[in-house]
């Protein structure tokens, strides 16, 4: 068996996903044995360099690559001192001076996304933004000219082929010039990769003609998958304990969780529309408290709440409102805003912006057990059957029933037959013995006065059910401090404000939880990781456990793991390309130019024509 090492290389490189699906791309082809080496990577943030040294196990550069001008002009402003334009030996030395086989260039794309509005794109700014991918496709052909590279994936947003097509044509004159054949596609990286979200992608391919003559074909697609084929192999959202910080619930605004709510799973918030509000309040659904009394309740907007309490929150009360003041915005794009993916559908792309008011970035959960508490301190009635006998519960607050069992024959032989006896209040009573226990024939009494509670009674001094006033001081703290045996109550005056940020669980019409995904949900819908190689489940309770590393990226704020996960090249995508250029390195290898299979051509050879022009000869 004949083993190949082939070299990669990668321009705006970011977090690694991209390149450590080329890592993953392994292939046998006839007795040649092919894989991948990470040369390494070029980018401007340092906790992307961080991912990328962990996904692939290389060290990045940390390298500006505008020129002077193009920063001024993103910027606003020139580079500090000490700043200086990137190199082509800069670039050599990224790559630890090797020539690669194959470069990726991601270079960043909001200049050329549709979520930049066209009068924005055109500015000054994103300009220089967009022609950072003429400057890496120049560096990276000036810097192996005399050894060129076999084979190039320049990707980016769909958009830039209308936005930046002055610069896609600069790009193919260069590659032309340099000796490459290029192909310029669209492709869906979720439909390459099989993933749960549908990414299309700008894919611009080169090969050179020289030192590359067999063709390159197209990854073979896959079916999308639903977001519960991912989700299901991971950890409720909100157990961080078990999934790691990235696995928070997104805190959102309360009219936010909300508007989720009341979101049909596949829609958006033209779901809304078809709810009657009638007096500013919803006249055909309400939102109903389910596990106790006023339980996640929602006040009526012309309605007075209740007493607040010392927990005043949406799951122990109701502390919530029917906000009628919703009005449709402008901006907000059809079929994106406050959407909820249901669960067995894909998701779109993942993008750096992935919040519920920007796009269908919730899903409708059916995983929470909404009977979690239902049964604890039950007391089943003897003639009733019980509930599911369980084994994880913690006694009777864990949901074991207790029974009300008449049959009470536990007393001694020949005990009295007065025991836990209850006198009439017009009979007599037994005679009186030295116990003082019911159990023991002490007599009990059915007394039908009404308690009086006044001034001096037990009860009353004792503060039962008391509550404390805002400005007032509580009594001394006890062991057994609850809210019926003394003032261990509240009047909070602190009512949540319409724009108050929290975690909330909201059962949908249909049944499931419609939350955003997680900031680790993202990453595993980029397949970064594969859920299995984290958790699996227990052999005995079936419930999930950790068997592997939790994944954690760099940093600990969702804002900017976010940002850097939707700028990301989804894991299996870059191993889907890889596999392709792969095969065709090998095939080169070997001296053939193609093999036989159904995939489609991606890069064919260069055909060159020469016209001869022809004189006319006179007689």
């Amino acid at each position: 068996m004949i083993r190949r090492e082939y070299k990669h290389f990668g321009f705006c490189c970011g977090l690694g996903s991209g390149a450590a699906g080329f890592n993953d791309s392994v292939l046998r082809l006839h007795n040649m044995e092919g894989s991948w080496r990470c040369l390494g990577g070029i980018d401007v943030d340092p906790a992307g360099l961080a991912d990328f040294e962990k996904a692939t196990g290389v060290k990045g550069t940390l390298q500006d690559l505008f020129t002077r001008d193009q920063y001024a002009r993103f910027h606003g402003s020139e580079p500090p001192p000490g700043w200086q334009e990137a190199t082509i030996e800069d670039v050599r030395r990224a790559a630890n001076n090797e020539t690669p086989d194959a470069v990726f260039i991601s270079s960043p794309c909001k200049g050329a996304s549709g979520l930049l509005s066209q009068s924005l794109s055109l500015t000054p700014k994103y300009q220089a933004l967009n022609e950072l991918t003429l400057r890496c496709v120049w560096l990276m052909l000036e810097a192996w000219k005399e050894d060129p590279v076999k084979l190039i994936v320049f990707e980016n947003v769909p958009r830039l082929a209308s936005r930046g097509r002055y610069l896609l044509e600069q790009i193919k004159q260069l590659f032309s010039f340099y000796g490459y054949a290029v192909a310029e596609t669209v492709h869906d990286c979720g439909k390459i990769a099989g993933l749960a979200q549908s990414r299309k992608r700008f894919l611009l391919v080169a090969r050179h003609v020289e030192s590359v003559p067999a063709f390159l074909y197209q990854p073979q697609t896959h079916r999308l998958k639903g977001v519960g084929e991912i989700l299901s192999r991971m950890p409720l959202a909100g157990d961080v304990e078990l999934a790691g910080p990235m696995h928070r619930v997104p805190n959102l605004q309360w009219k936010t969780w909300v508007r989720l709510a009341l979101v049909e799973a596949g829609g958006d918030w033209r779901s809304l529309n078809r709810f009657a509000i009638e007096d500013g309040q919803l006249r055909d659904y309400a939102i109903v408290p389910e596990y106790q009394s006023g339980y996640l309740g929602v006040n009526s907007w012309d309605d007075h709440t209740g007493t607040i309490a010392g927990r005043s929150g949406p799951t122990n009360g109701a502390f919530s409102v029917a906000d009628p003041r919703f009005e449709q915005s402008a901006k907000w794009k059809d079929g994106q805003q406050y959407g909820v993916v249901p669960y067995a559908e894909h998701v779109g792309a993942i993008t750096s912006q992935k919040s519920p008011g920007q796009g269908k970035f919730s899903v409708a959960d059916p995983r929470p057990n909404w009977n979690r508490q239902r049964s604890n301190y039950q007391v089943v009635p003897f003639d009733q059957h019980a509930g599911v006998i369980i084994a994880g519960g913690k006694g009777v607050q864990g949901g074991w029933q207790s029974v009300a069992d008449p049959r009470y024959n536990n007393w001694r032989p020949g005990a009295s037959s007065q025991k836990l006896r209850v006198n009439d209040w017009a009979s007599t009573a037994g005679t009186v013995t030295g116990s003082q226990q019911v159990a023991s024939g002490a007599g009990s009494i059915a007394d039908p006065r009404i308690l009086d509670r006044s001034k001096g009674d037990a009860y009353l001094t004792g503060g039962h059910y008391g509550v404390v006033a805002w400005e007032k001081h509580t009594g001394a703290v006890s062991a057994r401090a609850k809210h019926d045996n003394g003032r261990w109550s509240v009047a909070d005056v602190r009512m949540p404000a319409a724009n108050d940020h929290m975690t909330c669980v909201i059962r949908s019409l249909d049944g499931t939880w419609q939350r955003p995904f997680t900031t680790l949900e993202c990453a595993a819908i980029q397949s970064m990781f594969d859920p299995e190689d984290i958790w699996q489940p227990c052999k005995h309770t079936g419930a999930l456990e950790l068997v592997g590393e939790q994944f954690i990226l760099h940093g600990n704020n969702d804002g900017a793991w976010r940002e850097r996960i939707g700028n990301a090249v989804p894991r299996k995508a870059g191993k889907a390309i890889a596999d392709v250029m792969l095969t065709t390195l090998m095939l080169s290898d070997m001296g053939e130019t193609f093999t036989l299979n159904s995939m489609p051509v991606w890069v064919r050879p260069m055909a060159m024509a020469m016209s001869l022009s022809r004189q006319e000869v006179r007689a």
